[in-house]
Formats: structure tokens, C-alpha cells, sequence
């Protein structure tokens, strides 16, 4: 399976799921996952459906799988040394944290020893869909969305398997080995959503529940969250 075309599919054209592809300027994805649906990417399938829904996943979408890492690794050393977070002006541009860091998510795995990007997209997309505004009817779209979007089969299957899969915060706890790694999946979390119910704040606060978050460190990672948010909307 390649792991960079599905998240890049997955996330939108242009996320930076593939740095190759951005150091070249293209791509890197055959011309129907750069087009279409694609153009937000395939979460955006699921946030799409619900009505009123502005900014969740933008910050995704324009940071990729990295900014996660960073705004993670930010979140944490500010608790751990306790200062201010989310002050950055452009926090999805922060530097890639070192790699003996434990936010290192293009080469980390996860509890179960898969790249743990794949974790990420799980936790995005339980996050996405915690609100259960997704009938069955709006579920058979969007496979045949994902059907017209140029996926290979391990990749289609990997994204019919992930969105068929019940919002579950605590099975989305379990992909994590570290507590780093527990901070990138809230993290994730967040940034998938706006969130804007009582059903997604709850499952925010269930996930973080499970993760067994030490005082404090959900704030910080909440406070890093907005600041993504405000860079997209202005």
C-alpha cells in the first residue's frame, strides 16, 4: 500500500503528505485523486455532509500529517516547561520537531506496529463522524466517491475499512504507545472538527479520558488546535 498517495487522497491535494511530491511541485497523485472530491480529500467527503461545517480538517489540509507533529511536540514542551501556548502567528509553520523527539510521525509506529499516519487518519476520521451525522444513505455516497477518486485496491480498502468503523475514543486511544503519541491522536482529534456540538465536545473529552492525558496537557493542546484554526480562516 502506498502510504503517501492514501494520505494525500485522504487529506486533500497539496496537504504535504508527500514531501517528495512538494519538492518536485506536483502531486505526486494520478489526475483523479488531484481533481473532484480530491481537491479537499476524502475526509472531506465525511465533513462535507454536515451542514454549517467551515474549518474542519482546513488545518489539516494545508499542514498535513506534519503540522501535527509540530503543534504536538510545541504543545508539549510548553506544559512540561509551563508556558503559553497557541501564541505562534503561523503555528502549521512550525519546524519538524527532532526525530528522538517521540513526534516524529512520518517514522513512528503505532501500538499495533503500523506507520502510525494511518493512526492519525483513524483518529480523524472517528473524530469526524462523532456526532453520527453520517446516515446510511450519506455512507453509500461517499464509497462511491472514494470508488471515482483513482485509489489503488489496498488503498480503497483501507478507506472503506476506516470510515465503516464506529466512532470509538477508546479504540482510537489504543493505537497509541507513548504519551506523545497520545497527544498527536488527541491533537488530530481536535483539528478534524471545529468542534461545534455537544456530541463532538463529548467525545473530545472521552478521548482524552482514555488516553489518561496528565493535568493540563489537553489545554495546551486545545490552545495549539485554535491557533491552527485562526491561521486557515484568515
Amino acid at each position: 500500500m502506498d502510504i503517501n498517495k492514501l494520505l494525500e487522497g485522504f487529506l486533500g491535494s497539496g496537504s504535504g503528505a508527500d514531501d517528495k511530491a512538494q519538492s518536485t511541485g506536483g502531486t505526486g497523485l494520478p489526475g483523479g485523486l488531484a481533481g473532484g472530491a480530491a481537491a479537499g480529500g476524502a475526509i472531506a467527503l465525511l465533513l462535507g455532509t454536515k451542514t454549517g461545517r467551515k474549518l474542519g480538517g482546513k488545518a489539516l489540509k494545508y499542514g498535513g500529517m506534519a503540522a501535527v507533529g509540530g503543534l504536538a511536540y510545541k504543545a508539549y514542551r510548553d506544559w512540561q516547561q509551563n508556558k503559553p501556548s497557541g501564541q505562534e502567528e503561523k503555528p502549521l509553520n512550525l519546524p519538524k520537531p527532532p526525530a528522538e523527539s517521540g513526534f516524529d510521525v512520518e517514522h513512528d509506529r503505532d501500538a499495533g506496529g503500523e506507520d502510525f499516519r494511518l493512526a492519525l487518519m483513524r483518529a480523524m476520521i472517528a473524530a469526524a463522524n462523532s456526532d453520527d451525522h453520517i446516515d446510511k444513505a450519506e455512507h453509500g455516497r461517499i464509497r462511491e466517491q472514494i470508488e471515482k477518486m483513482g485509489f489503488g485496491a489496498e488503498e480503497k480498502a483501507a478507506l472503506f475499512d476506516y470510515f465503516s468503523q464506529p466512532s470509538d475514543s477508546a479504540a482510537v486511544a489504543k493505537l497509541a504507545r507513548s504519551r506523545e503519541q497520545g497527544a498527536e491522536l488527541y491533537l488530530a482529534s481536535a483539528l478534524a472538527i471545529d468542534p461545534d456540538t455537544p456530541e463532538e465536545k463529548a467525545y473530545l473529552d472521552k478521548l482524552s479520558g482514555h488516553l489518561e492525558m496528565p493535568d493540563g496537557l489537553r489545554g495546551h493542546l486545545d490552545l495549539e488546535a485554535e491557533a491552527a484554526r485562526r491561521q486557515v480562516e484568515n
